[in-house]
């Protein structure tokens, strides 16, 4: 079974998995995808090995089994905005997987996210949410959550 629609969000391929980066206009999507790529560039580490752009601005995105796949906008394929150098182009992947959605001004971004809030469902595919709060620095989240892992609430008991 599969499920399509057009998103107005922007992706990067960060490994294997894209990063879906929702968020009102003006938010900074654009600006958060080339941050992304170019702490891919400048890395010397193995959290972002490998950036791409997938598409920016608006992506169609579909659902087939358990996986929600990315694709730029035909019309937008390879174009980036930039704020104050205009659209530029960029080399991009045609289709990517999504790993995790980020989601940017969201007004229910916490400074310790209830669990449900860190997920969220596109076409029935249920994946990763980051919550970015109006103002915060996206990037430096999306580093940590690519870094580390999770404590579950069990292992904060008390002995």
């Amino acid at each position: 079974m599969t499920s399509n629609q057009t998103l107005h969000a922007t992706a990067v391929l960060i490994g294997a998995h894209a990063v879906l980066i929702r968020g009102p206009s003006g938010s900074g999507k654009s600006r958060l995808a080339f941050d992304l790529l170019q702490a891919a560039q400048n890395s010397s580490n193995a959290t972002l090995p490998f950036a791409r752009l997938v598409g920016d601005d608006r992506v169609h995105v579909e659902a087939v089994g358990s996986r929600l796949l990315v694709r730029p906008a035909a019309a937008l394929a390879g174009l980036l905005e930039v704020r104050g150098l205009g659209i530029r182009h960029l080399a991009y992947e045609p289709v990517a997987q999504v790993g995790l959605i980020v989601d940017l001004a969201a007004s229910d971004a916490a400074r310790l996210p209830a669990e449900m809030a860190e997920t969220t469902s596109i076409s029935g595919v249920i994946l990763p949410r980051l919550t970015v709060a109006p103002g915060e620095a996206a990037l430096p989240l999306i580093l940590a959550w690519l870094a580390t892992q999770p404590v579950s609430p069990s292992a904060m008991s008390p002995d």
